[in-house]
């Protein structure tokens, strides 16, 4: 069972999680209003929060420019394919997990733009997840002959 992930399909997963690393200060400041809840942790608990979402940002930027510029080399079946692929699956599973699991509990804002931005965002979460675990299966597949 061999299938091929298509180019446009990685590189628009790839811009996307550019546009979450992008969008990500203003979701922070106008949806869940985090920095005025960091302002109420101690200096060092601030740090560290602030650390984590720059982080997250980096991650989500890092991963859309390598979807980008290493398209056909995210695909080509190698050990490097597999792990990098894999790394970026489980990181995005994880995230949609973790969406699913807990921030069902909390409220977000009702105005119309964030109630549609939530699902926006979610749907783009799940495209990375989907995505990326179908080229980690593509390279594993490959890589390990099955």
């Amino acid at each position: 069972m061999n299938f091929i992930v298509p180019n446009w399909l990685i590189i628009t997963s790839g811009i996307g999680q550019i546009f979450t690393a992008l969008i990500y200060p203003y979701i922070r400041h106008q949806v869940f209003d985090w920095y005025n809840d960091v302002k109420q942790l101690k200096p060092l608990n601030q740090e560290i929060a602030k650390t984590y979402g720059r982080y997250i940002q980096g991650l989500n930027f890092s991963f859309g420019l390598i979807a980008i510029l290493f398209t056909n080399e995210l695909k080509e079946q190698s050990a490097l394919a597999v792990a990098l692929t894999g790394l970026i699956a489980a990181y995005w599973v994880g995230k949609v997990a973790t969406q699913i699991a807990y921030y069902p509990m909390y409220d977000i804002p009702k105005r119309t733009l964030f109630k549609v931005g939530s699902y926006f965002m979610n749907t783009l979460f799940v495209l990375f997840a989907v995505v990326n675990t179908l080229l980690f299966i593509h390279n594993l597949i490959g890589y390990y002959k099955l």
